[in-house]
This record gives C-alpha cells, sequence and structure tokens, in this order.
C-alpha cells in the first residue's frame, strides 16, 4: 500500500463484512411518492410484482397527507409567493409568514406557549439537547438515534435506562443523587411512541419520577404527532408537566421538518444557541405550509387510520403472528433475521413495501416487519395485505 493510502478507509471490506452480516441495504426505487398508500412498480426493479401497483405498507406517512391533494397545494402556494427555499438561516433573511404561521399553529397544536421549527427531526433533537446542555441526560434504552447522538453530542453523562421502565429511572436517578450536586442539570428524554416496537412511554410515572428528583422532562413525538390529538402528552393532559416536546412535520402531517414546542423562554433560547437550528438554513416555506394545513386536515383521517390498524392486527393475530405494540404501528415479530429477510421477500413478489427490519436497526432475536397502515388503504387493501401475509407465512415456514 502507498504511503498516501495508509491511513485511509476500506469501505469495501466494511460493505463486504455487513454483506456477510446479512445488514447490508439497498435504495428501493419507486416510481412515485413511496409515502403513498399505493405506488408505481419500478419498471428496473426485476422482482415480480402485483400488476404494475404495489401496496406500501412501510411508510410513516400515517394519515395518508403526503399525497393529499390540499396540502400539496398550499406548498405549491407558499413556492409561488414566497419561495422554493428560505433562502438562509432564519435569523438572518430566512424567517418568512410560513415559518411564523406554522408555529403558532403548533403551539395551539401542542398547547404551549411557543415553537420552533427545525429543518428536521433529527436536528431539533440534536440541537435541543445540545443547547440545554445538560449535566445528566436519562435515556430509554430504545429512544431514537436522533436522541442518541444529541446526548452524547451533548458532553453531559448518559444513564440509559431500561426500556418504558420507571422504575428503572426512579433506580437510575436515586444511585446517582446520593453523589450529585444540588446544581446538576438533569434531563429525562424518551419517545412517546416507539417507531419499532409500537409501544407508549409510561409518561406520567416518568414525569412523576422527574417531579421527585427536580428533573426536566423531553418527550420525542415523533410518531404522535398528528395521530393522536395534540400527541400522547397532550391527550394524557401532560403539556405542563413536559418541559420540551419535540415533533415532526414529516410524518403523519406529509411534509418535512421538526419542531419544539415549549415555554417562551425555552424557544428564545433554542433560536439562540441550538446550532442545528442557527446554522441552518431555515425550513422551506413550502413545506411549512404543507405541515400546517396538514394540521387541519389530521382529525378527519384519524378514524380511518384507526379502522385499518384494527382491522390488520385482528386478522394477523387470528393468523398467529406475534404483532407486538398498542398503537398504529404493528411490528410482526419473527425473531430470526433470515425468516425476516423470506418473509419480506415473499411479500414483495406479492407486491407489498413492507421491509425486514434487522439489527442493529432492533436488537438480535426480534428481527421483524413494521407494518405501518395509512388512513388511505382501502378495505381491498386491507384485504390483499392479509392474503398476502396468510401466503407468505405458509410458504416461509412461519404459521
Amino acid at each position: 500500500m502507498s504511503l498516501q493510502h495508509a491511513h485511509g478507509f476500506d469501505l469495501e471490506a466494511r460493505l463486504r463484512e455487513r454483506e456477510r452480516a446479512g445488514l447490508r441495504r439497498d435504495l428501493a426505487p419507486v416510481d412515485s411518492v413511496a409515502a403513498r398508500a399505493r405506488v408505481a412498480a419500478d419498471p428496473k426493479d426485476d422482482q415480480p410484482t402485483f400488476g404494475d401497483e404495489q401496496l406500501v405498507f412501510a411508510a410513516n406517512n400515517y394519515l395518508g397527507l403526503a399525497g393529499d391533494e390540499r396540502v400539496a397545494e398550499a406548498a405549491a402556494r407558499a413556492a409561488a409567493d414566497i419561495g422554493t427555499g428560505a433562502g438562509a438561516s432564519r435569523l438572518v433573511v430566512g424567517d418568512t409568514p410560513a415559518h411564523r404561521s406554522l408555529e403558532r399553529r403548533l403551539a395551539e397544536e401542542k398547547n404551549t406557549e411557543r415553537a420552533l421549527a427545525f429543518s428536521s427531526g433529527y436536528a431539533a433533537n440534536v440541537g435541543t439537547i445540545t443547547a440545554l446542555d445538560p449535566d445528566v441526560i436519562f435515556s430509554d434504552e430504545l429512544n431514537h438515534a436522533s436522541i442518541v447522538d444529541g446526548s452524547q453530542l451533548s458532553g453531559g453523562d448518559v444513564e440509559v435506562y431500561d426500556h418504558c421502565d420507571a422504575d428503572a429511572l426512579a433506580e437510575a436517578m436515586a444511585d446517582r443523587d446520593t453523589n450529585a450536586s444540588h446544581d446538576e442539570s438533569w434531563l429525562v428524554v424518551t419517545d412517546s411512541v416507539f417507531s419499532m416496537d409500537g409501544d407508549v412511554a409510561p409518561l406520567e410515572a416518568i414525569c412523576d419520577v422527574a417531579d421527585e428528583f427536580g428533573a426536566w422532562v423531553m418527550v420525542d413525538e415523533a410518531h404522535a404527532t398528528g395521530v393522536y390529538d395534540g400527541g400522547i402528552v397532550g391527550e394524557r393532559g401532560l403539556e405542563h408537566r413536559v418541559d420540551v416536546q419535540l415533533g415532526t412535520l414529516s410524518k403523519a402531517l406529509g411534509a418535512q421538518g421538526g419542531f419544539i414546542a415549549g415555554d417562551e423562554v425555552l424557544i428564545e433560547h433554542l433560536l439562540n444557541v441550538a446550532r442545528s437550528f442557527v446554522f441552518s438554513t431555515g425550513l422551506a416555506p413550502p413545506a411549512a405550509a404543507a405541515a400546517e394545513r396538514a394540521l387541519d386536515l389530521a382529525p378527519e383521517q384519524r378514524d380511518h387510520l384507526w379502522r385499518n390498524v384494527d382491522r390488520l392486527r385482528e386478522g394477523l393475530e387470528t393468523m398467529g403472528y406475534d404483532v407486538w405494540g398498542d398503537t398504529h404501528i404493528l411490528p410482526i415479530v419473527v425473531g430470526d433475521r433470515a425468516d425476516a429477510v423470506a418473509l419480506d421477500e415473499r411479500l414483495r413478489e406479492a407486491g407489498l413495501i413492507a421491509p425486514a427490519i434487522r439489527p442493529p436497526t432492533v436488537p438480535e432475536g426480534t428481527s421483524r416487519i413494521r407494518l405501518a397502515p395509512q388512513a388511505t388503504h382501502t378495505d381491498a387493501d386491507i384485504d390483499r395485505c392479509l392474503a398476502a401475509f396468510e401466503a407468505a407465512g405458509e410458504e416461509v415456514g412461519l404459521l
């Protein structure tokens, strides 16, 4: 090896190792927005498909609003009136009427004094946690990668507690409290709805523990925003006990971006200190306008979503599948990664897009198909999904 490459990176070897471990991934192109409930099959794809149309059961477009004409029209108007991009940081010349209107609407939705829009949910998590600069962070073991990364970047001590276990959180805080100084800042961070297990954090109990030890609570509502009225925090009336609420505009609201909702002082601090806000071009105005319109349409879509969720869960459990969670996310856990991949392949042959989820995204022994029904799936779509799972499960030997 020449000297100039002596300290380089052997990326090909890393990719081969992922291939051997069954962890290498690839893009899955389609001819239209993959978030829609139904998409045209990619003509370059050599996989057999169900005619020229595939059903999408993998997207986070829970309310089907990413393909809604009314949302698209709002984005188009903003693009025509304001521009396709903000053009600069919000603190320079990128603060547009679309941003301010969206943030007022988000604060109303989350029942807080103010809200602040970021370019993504990832940026909101990383920017907020680092801007708070906590001395100690107590984090659920299954929190999203953006929480993990933000916690590490903050420089604070990170205490990971058992998933959705408020008693484990209390024990971790009690152990830490014996040697803690009274001026330490403590932050408890948790998802509300966990995207891979489809379960919900015990937020009331977490708030009780945080109150006992004087800690702040931050809740990531990425997968609850729009699906629940005010998110899980709002549905349970915890707005005044949760100090920092995070949400995304890119899942149920069908747009792009993220946001933080909280009191006036919090938002003022973030717009001055959060590096992922200060040093980033503002959210594109069409995305802001689309998200605001989606917030107005969300209530009428929820009943359709929950009807589809209930039908799918009942049908899959009747077949004998192990369906985890109790939310709109339906993880079908098969355990072995090879079985999950085989099931994925059979489903794709039947025209169903529901990719296998494998380690390291989920723990070893819990490989799964993560189903995410949408409000815009029809009864016929649900029937076709169930039929595909029954046939694929029998062929793979899971049923």
